[in-house]
């Protein structure tokens, strides 16, 4: 059984909705600390911010998404987003694949934008690419990893959690036995419980994108868990 530390390295949490202010985002940076969950995301107006609140954090890292929530930007907008972000001290970049494109079939046209990107990372930044399986066919999700893969990303990601539906456990499974050692996998979208949680780990996944709420609870019942198993 994992620890709450062990889990809480495993989560990122986010304020990437419309509405959410500094105050989000100092909360998130509190709970950052207390917990240790590896990942803080935020819009990208607010890394420049984020990376001086949380400088002095250690295994605490500063996230921002890249042609969020939709992946409909052109390729000069998204690398511009990335230079800027890169520039404010991101040192996790979550982007946000061109899903219309992908299901247009403009392979080459997606390819070409996440190269781009990963490129100016430079293996300094990790880099995690979301194709959004909820809109996908199966076929179609399977040429989204290639293309991640391909890209050199570090990390394909199931979604925005900005479309809900319950986490997808089988989807996310044939994923990463398609994507075996050659990329990381990140689930993102619906993971509310321990539940979801220890079954997603078990099937490889590294990386978890969690809301706050469900993110405490499930690293305090992690822990409660793993205490009793010291009992036995």
């Amino acid at each position: 059984m994992l620890s709450a530390i062990d889990a809480a390295a495993m989560i990122d949490i986010s304020a990437v909705r419309t509405q959410h202010t500094l105050s989000d985002i100092l909360e998130l940076v509190e709970y950052a600390k207390k917990y240790r969950f590896v990942n803080v995301h935020v819009l990208p107006c607010w890394v420049s911010t984020l990376a001086e609140m949380i400088r002095d954090i250690d295994g605490v890292y500063v996230g921002s998404p890249v042609g969020f929530p939709s992946g409909g930007e052109k390729i000069i907008t998204k690398v511009l987003t990335a230079q800027q972000l890169i520039e404010d001290g991101v040192q996790e970049m979550d982007i946000v694949m061109n899903i219309g494109k992908l299901k247009n079939g403009n392979y080459e046209y997606v390819n070409r934008e996440l190269r781009e990107i990963v490129g100016l990372a430079d293996k300094q930044i990790i880099i995690k690419v979301i194709i959004e399986i909820s809109v996908l066919t199966d076929e179609e999700i399977l040429d989204a990893c290639d293309i991640a893969i391909q890209s050199g990303a570090d990390f394909v990601k199931t979604g925005t959690g900005w479309i809900f539906e319950p986490v997808n456990i089988n989807r996310i499974r044939k994923i990463k036995e398609y994507c075996g050692s050659q990329i990381k996998v990140k689930a993102a979208g619906g993971i509310r419980t321990l539940d979801d949680f220890i079954a997603l780990h078990e099937i490889g996944v590294e990386r978890m994108g969690i809301n706050l709420h469900s993110a405490i609870e499930i690293v305090e019942n992690c822990q409660k868990e793993w205490i009793k198993s010291l009992c036995v």
